[in-house]
């Protein structure tokens, strides 16, 4: 049998199990099925083509709605239409339907939808006679031209400041001030979540409990309070620790977390969204209480420290010490300690190795892109990046956004950190030959005036700009929040800063810390940081009177080096041992430590 008289026999069949139904709607370019289900035709002009030859069915509109959507599945309320659709080549390309009685009928034509702005370019700036009603419209929709901390809080009914509530835990304790108390139980559960991923502080409690390292010590401190946090706060205590805390970001803080430190009976002073009246009203009610003085503090950025010398500096007679993570709060210290003003140890934690090389390298490659995917969606394949900065952060940044295709420049002030960027294949420019060419913004130095208004200006429309530094004066923020410029609020923590002309850059977390702000970190490189600092206070508080001078120290190298022994089983990692022979040779104790304390890793 031929091809040809085959195929005329499964067209016959097709006609005769097909239904009779009345013709379809005006403008509908579907063909129904035998299933009540449609064909799309996609290429009118194809001529002598039948039902048969697309047997993909596709859901189409809703009765009254211009967009795709699913079509009434009941055939009863179904629009009826012809058997047959085909194409005759002699009408343009026009359709027909052919009934089961052979008649053919032409099908009403297709109207082309015709978009309003469709020849604009998606991306292309009002002309100069558009510009003024442009700057007036976007102006009036504008709910918040100057936009402030205060607004960005969660999602809540209650917008009460948490400084107007009387708030207890269910024990009847109120020396607390947070979003919501009723929020613990949610709090708890993220918690235990953390404590899975943070071997090393759960081997600790185990390990130390017992001798109490830190009885007698009362604590205060002021971090990013998020469920890691919560896990040091709560190990520090089952040690023997007195905790009081507060915030050092106004938008880091996990209010149900925070909720259930309270509800587990610790001071706690934060809540997401705080204003920076809030910020310094929460460090104070932690360090000024009647009949609580702190000896130890544990400080993210200085703040904490910064106050207690502003404001209660006879407190530092019964302070014994200081330990600080942060590169910013690293550099107070040290300026401290060069003017002579410094009159406790302190301890650096930033620059020991387990917190720079894991927390500022591992940390910020996982959750820079977690913070840019979250407020802005954007995809980073073929993006151009410029990161300010080429540090432990920096190359995190880098290398992760090089893994995910983006062309990535950096801009350095050093020329060791330089050489490496170059040697791992990245450009090295100086910020102002590429501000009007990238897509994306990283600051990573610590430093102040990274990007001022000049490059803010220069940047192309749509750029997107954010800080992985802690503090946020690296972007000068404070230049835009001029009477030209409009604010609006797009979500929590992203805001559209619009000039005059129509140009928009996208601002996250108003320049402060994005991934803390914007998003999470990863708990295990957090398990690190946070056994670093455990280990730090119990160093401090139980040294010998005369150990430690009014100096910035780094943490011994046999104690990085037990932190990250700490972390090894969770790998199933099984570490060589030095012979007697291979030790003498090395000139090593077999226990440690093992390098120098000039080796850099």
């Amino acid at each position: 049998m031929s091809v040809q008289v085959v195929a005329a026999k499964m067209a016959e069949v097709e006609l005769k199990d097909v239904p009779a139904v009345k013709d379809s709607p005006a403008g509908s370019p579907m063909t129904p099925t035998s299933e009540g289900k449609t064909l799309v035709r996609n290429d009118p002009h194809e001529a002598g083509s039948s039902a048969a030859a697309s047997p993909t069915a596709e859901p189409s509109a809703k009765a009254g709605e211009g967009s795709l959507g699913l079509l009434n599945p009941n055939p009863a309320k179904m629009p009826q239409a012809s058997a047959m659709k085909r194409t005759d080549p002699q009408q343009n390309g026009g359709e027909a339907f052919v009934n089961r009685d052979g008649t053919v009928a032409e099908a009403p034509r297709m109207k082309k939808i015709q978009f309003a702005d469709q020849k604009q370019e998606f991306n292309k700036r009002p002309s100069k006679i558009g510009r003024r009603s442009l700057s007036r419209s976007i102006s009036q929709s504008s709910t918040d031209s100057y936009s402030s901390a205060a607004s960005y809080t969660d999602s809540s009914d209650d917008e009460t400041s948490p400084r107007d509530k009387q708030q207890k835990n269910s024990k009847g304790n109120g020396d607390f001030c947070i979003k919501n108390i009723k929020q613990a139980d949610f709090g708890r559960r993220e918690i235990e979540i953390a404590e899975q991923e943070m071997p090393a502080l759960m081997a600790l409690r185990k390990r130390a409990q017992g001798e109490k390292p830190l009885a007698g010590a009362k604590v205060v401190g002021c971090t990013h309070i998020t469920a890691q946090t919560a896990v040091l706060m709560e190990t520090l205590s089952a040690l023997g620790a007195q905790c009081r805390w507060a915030a050092c970001n106004i938008y880091s803080t996990q209010n149900e977390v925070a909720a259930a430190l309270a509800e587990g009976g610790f001071s706690v002073f934060a809540w997401k969204g705080e204003s920076e009246d809030d910020f310094w009203w929460c460090i104070d009610r932690c360090v000024n209480v009647e009949g609580w003085q702190p000896n130890m503090i544990l400080d993210d950025g200085g703040d904490l420290t910064h106050w207690i010398y502003k404001k209660y500096p006879n407190m530092f007679k019964k302070i014994k010490g200081i330990v600080e993570e942060s590169v910013t709060g690293v550099h107070r210290l040290y300026q401290l300690s060069k003017a002579g003003k410094l009159c406790v140890p302190a301890m650096n934690v930033n620059d020991s190795v387990t917190k720079q090389k894991f927390d500022n390298l591992y940390c910020c490659r996982e959750s820079i892109l977690d913070g840019l995917k979250r407020t802005t969606d954007v995809m980073f394949g073929g993006k151009q990046v410029v990161v300010c900065g080429y540090g432990e952060v920096g190359k995190g940044c880098c290398a992760a956004l090089k893994a995910m295709g983006s062309i990535v420049y950096v801009t350095e002030i050093d020329p060791i950190c330089a050489l490496q960027a170059c040697m791992d294949g990245f450009r090295l420019v100086k910020l102002n030959e590429v501000i009007r060419q990238v897509d994306i913004v990283i600051t990573c130095t610590g430093n102040k005036n990274v990007v001022v208004r000049e490059y803010l200006d220069r940047m192309k429309n749509g750029c997107i700009v954010c800080n992985m530094g802690h503090s946020n004066t690296e972007i000068d923020v404070a230049s835009l929040r001029t009477p030209e410029l409009t604010w609006e609020r797009v979500r929590s923590q992203v805001d559209h800063v619009i000039w005059p002309d129509g140009k928009r850059i996208v601002l996250l977390a108003e320049g402060r810390l994005l991934n803390l702000s914007c998003s999470t970190v990863p708990t295990f490189v957090l398990s690190i940081t946070a056994t670093t600092q455990a280990l730090a206070l119990i160093e401090l508080y139980n040294a010998p009177e005369g150990r430690y001078k009014q100096d910035v120290y780094l943490l011994p190298k046999k104690m990085d080096e037990y932190v990250a022994s700490l972390h090894l089983p969770t790998f199933d990692a099984h570490l060589t041992e030095l012979s007697d022979e291979q030790a003498k040779y090395l000139g090593l104790n077999k226990n440690g430590p093992f390098k120098p304390n000039y080796y850099r890793y």
